[in-house]
């Protein structure tokens, strides 16, 4: 076994894009577990776009000098606790390094399936399949043959969400991607009807050629130019979900750009009534007083505050969007309703 541990640190805020020099390498010897716990040789990292968010001096971001955090899934090498053995696979979130120490209360125990890789726990079973489905059932509601656009669609997130809509019985679905070769993979093998390059010309152009009718449900990756274009084409009752924006996470004062960015799009965006954070957009009123309802479906960690709680304001953003209010039966009858 290698005697050596290899951990990744942030040395420096980025402004702008991120680069190598933000980053180091640093070697250690490998630790011991105590008494307790268990020590982990990682398998497999999530490098995941809200990285790039806790790479800025934020609340919670990535601390410089310091070990970054991750979703991970290793091996157990050894161990000094009855509740994890030796050989065992489990998922935990100190990533960016080769070895970690973890306790019983710390990981996520891994059943094997036959045919099903490691890392689907990290896609499709972990956190990016849990965001497009709680995106569709929870947030946007989709009904059979609705049709959805996509942003982003190649991405974890875009390729989770058409899997799971055409199982959820989705009408017309539409996406975003970044190359030719993307978007044919996203029609062939993913059941996207139509995804536009969105280098080929002005978003809301493209998506009027692929959505000439509108649409009822965005599933928002990007932001900007394309959240843009699919407030344009939203029918009446249509609503989005705000998984991120990551053509903007590298842009100084992105949340001052995007409520410049709704507020040129007249009268949908004035009936939005939303407050919005550089963090999470959540609605502030009922949905029987908009005709959108917005919310933000995020990683897996806050996804399971949110569910179950633990957070004052994804509560809040819960009782909201799923109407578990008084006027629950106002909104599933304006929602059943809609032309």
């Amino acid at each position: 076994m290698n005697e050596t541990a290899l951990t990744v640190h942030q040395t420096a805020r980025p402004h702008g894009f991120p680069t190598a020099d933000h980053f180091t390498f640093v070697e250690s010897p490998i630790p011991g577990p105590a008494v307790g716990s268990a020590l982990v040789e990682n398998l497999y990292w999530s490098v995941d776009p809200y990285h790039r968010e806790m790479m800025d001096d934020v609340p919670g971001g990535f601390a410089l000098g310091a070990p970054l955090e991750g979703r991970t899934i290793g091996r157990v090498i050894a161990s000094r606790t009855p509740g994890l053995a030796e050989g065992e696979i489990v998922f935990h979130r100190q990533g960016w390094r080769t070895h970690a120490v973890v306790t019983p209360e710390e990981i996520r125990k891994l059943p094997r399936f036959d045919g099903v890789p490691l890392t689907a726990y990290l896609s499709i079973l972990g956190g990016t399949g849990l965001t497009a489905y709680v995106g569709l059932t929870r947030i946007a509601r989709l009904q059979e043959g609705e049709d959805l656009f996509v942003s982003a669609a190649a991405g974890g997130v875009g390729t989770a969400t058409g899997r799971f809509a055409r199982l959820l019985g989705a009408g017309r679905l539409v996406g975003s991607a970044g190359s030719a070769a993307k978007a044919d993979h996203l029609t062939r093998e993913v059941g996207y009807d139509a995804v536009f390059d969105y280098h080929d010309g002005p978003a809301a152009d493209l998506l009027g050629k692929v959505a000439p009718d509108g649409i009822d449900v965005f599933v928002d990756n990007v932001g900007g130019q394309q959240l843009a274009a699919a407030v344009g084409a939203l029918r009446e009752f249509g609503r989005i979900v705000r998984i991120g924006t990551i053509s903007q996470y590298n842009t100084p004062r992105r949340t001052a750009a995007a409520l410049q960015l709704l507020g040129h799009r007249g009268e949908k965006a004035s009936a939005w009534r939303a407050s919005w954070s550089a963090t999470t957009a959540m609605c502030r009123r009922s949905c029987t007083s908009s005709r959108y309802r917005i919310c933000r479906a995020a990683s897996s960690l806050w996804t399971r505050q949110w569910l179950t709680g633990s957070s004052t304001s994804w509560t809040h953003s819960w009782e909201c969007c799923t109407a578990r209010t008084p006027a629950r039966s106002s909104c599933e009858t304006a929602r059943k309703s809609r032309p």
